[in-house]
């Protein structure tokens, strides 16, 4: 790198207070760059003025904003300071002044020394004594041939030269200029090369600024989708939590409507029980009297208390316990299953809202080897069975492909595609006016549509004949146009559930959803 080119970068990469190479840049939201230690010190002195200023632009800050730092600006500065380390002191003193230094007002290329103002009036006028700014590289400026001064240019070898290298040397007879004349015509040359960097840098700087400007859209956004979705999960842990009170609540008031006959019917048994024990050792005492005469007069005063006309014991068919009514399961899991249905519409809604869901397949466009089921969702290929339908200009006669009835030309949409896994497949969105027949048909080999194909294991993205590869296994598909915003998004619904390509287009005419088939089948689920 040149003298010149270092100077300018290192310029670039010097910070505007300190100047001095940047260490450990950071940069302000207007885009300019400071040390870290030499804008935080200049914030610090601004503390308690009402506002914090750019050094560079004077943008203004109420707050003092955060500083990210600026690894790039950073690295790259270690990078020069390691090639090209900070100059040191570069005062030049006088060669004759050994008592006390004073600065030199020129050097004498002949004499190879430095000289103040006051030596350098009783310096020698000889032409041979050639006077030059301060320098202590004398023999840079010297024929390393010759030893004589480099007075002359040769634009032919683009060289510096003595008088010597003219008359006598290499260069005898080449055209050689002046080294001031020849550094005013570099200087020419090189303002030329600045003007035309300059818009260059601009326009560096104007996209750096852009590029800013979307980090912050997307920072924003994410902070934004972050307290969305935060909140959306609070509100459902609100729900979840709600809906559990009310069920337990429902499942303990149902237990003790159950329980409490239950109870009731127990504590009647209970006394019944007891009243049968008091019986039955009644009884075994009365069998166990010696003396015939009580036993037998026993019988004749309470012998009804314990046995019936027919000798079976009283009260058994008081006994049976009734039917008990089950806890109603089928009812708390419907009220679960519908609660959280709706939970997960409400979500849809917001998320994915469309303007149209009803999505069908036009069996006029359909190819004569696909078979279109009746509900129009479904396509399969039948490469041995063609179609009684007659073709017309809206059939693809080329490719197993097909389209959907209505097109989309505002507003956002998606549908949802279930896809054989072991089958050929395409399926995405085209142009009404993608060609019918011939190579160029073929949706996502055109500058007409876009697709997401498998065949195979393998998957990929297609518009134009240009390829993206994408490494999943995806067979359940979900297709979303936000057709003002010009993009296409493509997602795996299986295991696991991700985001696969998103095309950004500006779109032109309406778009109707494409699938191709060979070998299996696509069916529209929404």
């Amino acid at each position: 790198m040149s003298v010149m080119a270092t100077a300018d970068v290192r310029d670039e990469l010097s910070c505007s207070i300190c100047l001095i190479l940047y260490t450990d840049p950071v940069t302000l939201p207007c885009g300019h760059n400071f040390c870290q230690v030499c804008i935080g010190t200049t914030w610090d002195t601004q503390e308690g003025s009402g506002a914090y200023s750019c050094p560079e632009c004077r943008q203004e800050y109420q707050e003092r904003p955060a500083l990210p730092r600026n690894r790039t600006l950073g690295n790259i500065a270690k990078r020069l300071l390691t090639i090209h380390p900070e100059p040191e002191c570069t005062e030049i003193f006088c060669t004759y002044c050994v008592l006390s230094p004073v600065p030199a007002a020129k050097s004498c290329l002949l004499c190879e020394a430095s000289l103040c103002d006051t030596h350098l009036r009783g310096h020698s006028q000889s032409h041979k004594h050639i006077l030059t700014a301060p320098t202590r590289s004398f023999g840079e400026r010297k024929c390393p041939q010759h030893d004589e001064p480099l007075n002359y240019y040769c634009p032919n070898d683009s060289v510096c030269v003595c008088e010597s290298c003219c008359r006598i040397g290499e260069h005898r007879g080449h055209t050689v200029e002046l080294l001031s004349e020849a550094s005013e015509k570099k200087k020419e040359k090189v303002r030329k090369v600045v003007e035309k960097l300059r818009p260059e840098r601009e326009e560096t700087e104007r996209e750096a600024q852009r590029l800013q400007e979307r980090r912050r859209e997307v920072a924003e956004k994410s902070a934004g989708e972050t307290e969305r979705v935060t909140a959306l999960f609070r509100d459902i842990r609100e729900q979840l939590e709600a809906l559990e009170k009310r069920l337990l609540s429902d499942i303990s008031s149902h237990k003790e409507k159950i329980s409490l006959p239950l109870t009731n019917l127990i504590h009647q048994l209970e006394i019944k029980k007891d009243e049968l024990s008091r019986k039955i050792r009644h009884i075994e005492e009365l069998c166990n009297m010696a003396d015939p005469l009580t036993v037998l007069q026993e019988r004749e005063s309470h012998g009804a208390e314990f046995c019936g006309a027919d000798n079976k014991a009283i009260g058994r068919d008081d006994m049976k316990v009734p039917p008990v009514e089950d806890l109603d399961v089928t009812l708390i899991s419907e009220i679960i299953i519908q609660s959280l249905e709706g939970k997960v519409n409400e979500i849809k809604r917001s998320y994915c809202s469309r303007e149209n869901p009803f999505l069908y397949l036009d069996g006029n466009t359909a190819h004569r080897q696909l078979k279109i089921s009746n509900n129009s969702k479904t396509a399969t290929y039948t490469p041995n069975i063609f179609n009684a339908n007659p073709e017309t200009s809206l059939t693809f006669q080329t490719y197993a492909q097909v389209l959907s009835t209505i097109s989309f030309h505002s507003g956002r949409h998606y549908w949802d595609v279930d896809c054989s896994k072991s089958g050929y497949w395409r399926v995405g969105v085209a142009y009404p006016s993608i060609e019918r027949g011939g190579k160029n048909s073929y949706i996502g080999d055109n500058n007409k549509s876009w697709a997401l194909h498998k065949r195979d294991n393998l998957v990929s993205v297609k518009h134009d004949k240009n390829i993206i590869p994408i490494n999943s296994v995806c067979y359940k598909i979900r297709v979303y146009l936000d057709y003002e915003a010009g993009r296409l998004h493509f997602y795996q619904l299986n295991e696991p559930i991700r985001h696969l390509h998103t095309f950004t287009v500006t779109f032109t005419e309406p778009l109707h959803a494409a699938f191709w088939v060979r070998e299996g089948s696509v069916t529209i689920t929404e």
